[in-house]
């Protein structure tokens, strides 16, 4: 069993799960579920719609459609207020369906074909759609974090002015290796 490109791809996931994972560790528990500019969604409605869009699509991945009937998407974007442990729990969740669904897979299956909303994709389409849709949502975590954290935010890749230390001894240039050292560095660069 090859899982070459499969591993690789996971290992993107786990990249931006680690991103988003730095970002909300920097915030208070009150600050997760503050609106976005211009009463925008919060860090907490866009992990329950994350966590809602991987739990739906990863759900039997390669036997049902990705638009699960049960899933109440519009709910997923409603204003709310969340304790760490429930937001963590929600996120969770839906990680945990999408790296159960990849971990069953090998290479060979890239090239089958599951459907979302009613619709074929290649497997490999479907993952590369799955991964744009987490990074987008993981960026505007990550930006929303940022404002919210001000002077006190700790970079989670390469702070301004640091690329030319960072360039001499690089650490995360593989998904796996950048996980590693976002759990161990304490200042986030």
């Amino acid at each position: 069993m090859t899982r070459t490109l499969v591993a690789s791809i996971e290992g993107e996931y786990r990249r931006y799960k680690a991103l988003a994972e730095g970002a909300m560790d920097q915030l208070d528990e009150a600050q997760l579920s503050e609106p976005g500019p211009s009463q925008g969604n919060s860090i907490a409605t866009i992990c329950w719609h994350v966590a809602g869009n991987l739990r739906s699509r990863f759900t039997d991945f390669l036997t049902t459609d990705g638009e699960k009937p049960w899933r109440a998407r519009e709910e997923e974007f409603a204003a709310r207020r969340v304790t760490r442990a429930e937001l963590r729990e929600k996120w969770e969740g839906g990680w945990a369906e999408l790296l159960g669904a990849l971990g069953a897979l090998d290479d060979t299956a890239l090239s089958r074909t599951v459907t979302i909303r009613q619709q074929p994709l290649a497997v490999h389409e479907a993952l590369f759609r799955s991964l744009s849709h987490v990074s987008y949502h993981v960026g505007q975590i990550v930006y929303l974090a940022h404002a919210l954290r001000g002077p006190s935010w700790r970079y989670l890749t390469i702070p301004p002015g640091g690329t030319d230390a960072y360039n001499k001894a690089p650490t995360h240039e593989k998904p796996g290796a950048y996980v590693e050292a976002a759990k161990t560095r304490p200042d986030g660069a």
